[in-house]
């Protein structure tokens, strides 16, 4: 065989090869299912939305979990517990509009035969107007089918109704297509969030009539709507041909939400957006590859996963433009980010996108950095748009940051960070906007104790800043100091009760249960997690510190007040892993294989509470790798068992296999790292990160022995 007809066939065997890869490649994005969550009581419900949304993007397309029948608008947050956001929504309707539709809420839309992918959903309106949602990262687009026998169609764009009570709000009609228009965005958990968000849509046909509505009263033919429960309205001819709908969406200005659109989607192509959108989340979701039979199983994890890497948000245009946290209009070099669940996000999903999206997750951090600039000077807690709300406690962005760094998402000055870590922890009146960094802070200093809750959340701070000191700054000294502070956890032990408990300003006990915020001093017991070792030998020892575990997991769906395990709050989410620091990690292999198979399902309220921005996400993910990041501001894992037969994590520099998890099988016989045996329950991301396969061999009984000669680390002062 000669040399050139030798490389024809080599080439034509390549393509073939190419071919049968692309034919057979997954869609990871069609295993998400976006109605896992949506529904559910109270606390414990999820809280997630169904519609499209793009990996970080500006927009989320959808229906309101608050309040499904108010019509699709186009932010909203996946689990954030209070009522938010849900600005400009967009609504078919059959006919004429011959009333005004007020607050939209009382006509009462149906919506029937949902279902949503990652960057896709459809649903019917009223049985009969088929509509379709995708998106862009700045931008929306719907597709709306009427399949009834009316002569004509409407859809009305509400101006100013939204997830909550809004009072500022205009939009302007600018021609037979297209409309534009700001509102401000009203509140979450009852706490004013005053952005302002500006909207530019149009229709990809003429209207035959349009209008306006304010409050009651419907106006024809006028085209300037403004204030609460206003909007406009277009009613198109009936066509053969679907009516498409597209909106750009800025914080910014009206020219810059035209800007987005322009360049993110020109033209009227529907499929070619959501096929561009749906790439994208591959491109995300294929950095876990997993191999099960369990097709239940795998919907869960991508849906899991797809739903710890929505947020944080990009929140500057295509131009560079972003609202700071001054109200002032900043550019930045890269993209800026927003929606900062962080009192939540740190405890996982910060590790998550750390791993999977470094350059991501470093821009995250950059963008805090410049909001506590802009914002006073101090770290902010929860931040929507550009508002910092101050729900929740602790000093939880410091661990943020820390958790990046850890996990290797470092490109931007840490020295400046450290600065504003250190400031917030040690200038009591330091602030984000209007709210302190670290409330209580002066009693903290001066005495050593505050809040149970509140003090376990600032020591874990402190151990944050220690560990990015020394390892981000090489600043021993400063390392030092903040590590003995961290130690003040000590102060909150009752030897009389043998727990951790809050104390009032003269140094007197404050009742057991006083001060533990959304969780109980039982579960908030464990809120030590750099120094189990200390937490356990201050009790007795092993055989106690057991004793109380094994009491928390005799259930698994505590609500905030219940002594047991709370599988659906953060407080709660650690605990597990404690087993491993006790000697006893088949007994971490066990419980938390009960939480994957009891609280967890793929039924619209398959989640055991409120998702958090991912939070909940992220904590699904690494209990089914078998790898779970326990010790805030450490670069590491809790090692349990996985459940999947073969997971492929790519990696920035390399790819981790994780092999032989099983559904069926729950307790480490033996491991393997790269072929060497592996016999503690705790391994670097430093050894992780540079690649390699972690092999397990699991089996139907305990090995009791297994894992339990060399305990996970503690840090002690």
């Amino acid at each position: 065989m000669n040399r050139t007809f030798r490389v024809i066939i080599l080439c034509a065997l390549s393509l073939c090869t190419i071919a049968s890869v692309s034919k057979t490649s997954v869609s990871y994005a069609e295993m998400v299912n976006t109605m896992i969550g949506t529904k559910g009581l109270g606390w414990a419900s999820g809280y997630t939305y169904p519609g499209a949304t793009y990996p970080f993007g500006m927009v989320q397309f959808t229906r309101s979990y608050f309040c499904p029948h108010l019509g699709f608008g186009i932010n909203q947050l996946s689990g954030g517990g209070c009522d938010h956001m849900g600005n400009f929504p967009v609504l078919p309707l059959a006919g004429h509009l011959k009333v005004s539709p007020n607050d939209v809420k009382g006509m009462r839309a149906d919506l029937s035969e949902e279902q949503g992918s990652a960057g896709y959903y459809k649903a019917y309106v009223n049985s009969n107007i088929q509509t379709e949602l995708t998106v862009t990262e700045r931008t929306g687009m719907a597709r709306f089918t009427f399949k009834g026998d009316d002569e004509v169609n409407t859809v009305i764009i509400a101006g100013g109704v939204a997830g909550t009570s809004i009072e500022v709000a205009s939009v302007v009609i600018t021609g037979k297509n297209s409309c534009e228009g700001y509102a401000e965005g009203g509140s979450f958990c009852g706490i004013s969030t005053p952005y302002k968000v500006y909207f530019a849509a149009e229709f990809s046909d003429s209207c035959i009539e349009s209008g306006i509505w304010k409050d009651e009263h419907l106006y024809n033919n006028q085209t300037f709507s403004e204030g609460k429960n206003s909007g406009v309205f277009f009613t198109f001819g009936k066509v053969s041909a679907p009516l498409l709908y597209k909106i750009g969406v800025s914080y910014v200005s009206v020219a810059n939400a035209k800007e987005n659109l322009k360049t993110e989607n020109p033209d009227w192509d529907f499929d070619e957006v959501k096929n561009k959108t749906v790439k994208r989340w591959n491109d995300y979701l294929g950095k876990i590859e997993v191999k099960s039979d369990n097709e239940d199983r795998l919907t869960q994890f991508y849906t899991h996963l797809y739903h710890g890497l929505i947020h944080p948000n990009v929140c500057s245009d295509v131009n560079g433009d972003y609202m700071g946290a001054d109200n002032k209009v900043h550019q930045t070099v890269s993209k800026q980010y927003t929606s900062f669940s962080n009192w939540d996000t740190y405890r996982g999903q910060t590790q998550l996108l750390a791993m999977l999206a470094p350059d991501v997750c470093s821009d995250i951090v950059a963008s805090h950095y410049d909001f506590a600039v802009q914002g006073g000077g101090g770290w902010p807690r929860w931040v929507l748009a550009n508002i910092e709300t101050g729900v929740m406690q602790g000093d939880p962005t410091t661990l943020v940051v820390a958790n990046a760094y850890a996990f290797g998402a470092r490109n931007y000055d840490p020295r400046t960070i450290l600065t504003v870590m250190r400031r917030g922890a040690e200038e009591p009146d330091t602030r984000s906007q209007n709210e302190f960094t670290r409330p209580g802070l002066k009693q903290y200093l001066e005495k050593g104790y505050y809040n149970a809750s509140i003090q376990l959340e600032y020591t874990s701070a402190d151990f944050a800043i220690a560990q990015f000191a020394l390892h981000a700054c090489n600043d021993e000294p400063t390392s030092w100091y903040y590590m003995k502070r961290a130690d003040s956890w000590r102060n909150l032990y009752n030897p009389e009760t043998a727990w951790l408990q809050s104390r009032n300003p003269d140094g007197t006990w404050k009742s057991l249960s006083e001060d533990f915020r959304e969780s109980t001093y039982k579960n908030y017991f464990w809120m030590v997690p750099y120094n189990y070792k200390g937490l356990i030998e201050i009790i007795g020892g092993h055989k106690e510190a057991e004793k109380r575990l094994d009491e928390m997991f005799i259930r698994l769906d505590a609500s905030y007040n219940d002594p047991w395990y709370a599988a659906g709050n953060e407080p709660s989410f650690g605990i597990p892993w404690v087993y491993n620091w006790v000697g006893k990690p088949w007994k971490a292999q066990k419980v938390i294989r009960r939480i994957l198979n009891e609280e967890f399902s793929s039924s619209n309220n398959g989640l055991p509470g409120n998702d958090d921005l991912g939070s909940m996400g992220a904590w699904y993910v690494f209990a089914c790798m078998g790898l779970y990041p326990e010790i805030p501001a450490v670069g590491g894992f809790a090692v349990h068992s996985p459940i999947f037969e073969s997971i492929t994590l790519h990696l920035k520099n390399a790819d981790v296999k994780i092999e032989g998890g099983s559904e069926k099988y729950e307790y480490i016989q033996s491991l393997q790292w790269n072929g060497e045996n592996y016999d503690t329950t705790w391994i670097a991301w430093d050894t992780i990160s540079k690649g390699g396969i972690l092999k397990f061999k699991l089996g139907e009984k305990p090995n009791e022995v297994w894992g339990t000669k060399v305990l996970p680390p503690s840090f002690e002062n």
